[in-house]
């Protein structure tokens, strides 16, 4: 089987060093990532330092159809489910 030299947590890390935010519903859209807190924890043993915070899933509903098309089901309550968004701290 052959080395996959450039995967889904090379491009997360990437784009969190260019200062993106990520929960784990845009971990899991946009970069096929199924545990962000495995991959946070392996960011952090790199020397990097993860800050966080909770956010509703309206703001990060938002920010993922800046990228992809995301619509949740109409009864959803996306203003009163709190998620947690993922950053790098410069």
């Amino acid at each position: 089987m052959k080395k996959i030299k450039y995967g889904k947590t090379t491009a997360l890390k990437e784009y969190l060093l260019k200062g993106e935010k990520i929960s784990f519903i845009e971990a899991s859209l946009l970069f096929g990532v199924g545990n962000l807190w495995n991959q946070i924890r392996l960011i952090k043993k790199d020397g990097f330092i993860i800050k966080s915070k909770k956010v509703s899933m309206a703001k990060i509903v938002k920010r993922l159809n800046e990228k992809i098309l995301c619509e949740p089901p109409k009864n959803l309550p996306v203003k009163e489910i709190e998620m947690i968004e993922y950053w790098i701290s410069e």
